[in-house]
């Protein structure tokens, strides 16, 4: 069954400015730059019925293209940091992307997300790392922004149950209005294919 999640793509030019954030953190293992990505509703494994019941829903999304920019750097893991990431500026219509895809989730019966949507690209995953060596990593790159982009879509992600960080399939693309794409078909060996025709 494929792991299924929405997200937000990060261009090419925030990527690369995330990118630059690499190195200086021991115990980090980095996640690749084609791999950075928002998380906006993870969906778990899914059966081809209740995927094929998500992509109509998220056929159905209406929503408009909307600025977004990427600011700060914080942890997760409070009591053993366990991965650091790059913060996402507030943004009213990110949030309401979010709702849209947490109430899709309830109809198709999946059950509620307990973690509260905090958007975010993860940077690292972390292994055995020292509090002093993060809180040190993140003092240094505090005040990390990039440039506001637009975004125009939104994709639907599977990955293999692994440690986290990709690989990645892009399964289906959704534009939003005034996004310059239209609707994608799935790209590459994509684990849905067959549910989707």
């Amino acid at each position: 069954m494929p792991r299924l999640f929405t997200a937000l793509e990060i261009p090419r030019d925030a990527a690369l400015s995330l990118s630059f954030l690499r190195g200086g953190l021991p115990a980090a293992r980095w996640i690749d730059a084609e791999n950075y990505h928002i998380t906006l509703r993870f969906f778990g494994d899914v059966d081809a019925r209740t995927a094929d019941e998500l992509v109509a829903g998220l056929d159905r999304v209406h929503q408009a293209s909307f600025p977004l920019a990427l600011r700060g750097m914080g942890a997760f893991g409070s009591k053993k940091p366990h991965s650091v990431y790059a913060g996402v500026d507030p943004s009213r219509a990110l949030d309401h992307l979010h709702d849209e895809m947490d109430k899709l989730a309830r109809r198709v019966g999946l059950a509620p997300d307990p973690r509260r949507f905090t958007p975010h690209v993860t940077l690292a995953r972390l292994r055995n790392a020292k509090d002093e060596d993060v809180a040190r990593y993140l003092a240094g790159r505090g005040d990390f922004r990039t440039a506001p982009f637009t975004v125009g879509r939104f994709v639907l992600l599977s990955s293999r149950d692994s440690v986290g960080g990709g690989p990645y399939v892009l399964e289906e693309a959704f534009p939003l209005k005034g996004g310059s794409t239209a609707r994608e078909a799935s790209l590459g060996g994509a684990f849905l294919e067959p549910a989707f025709r």
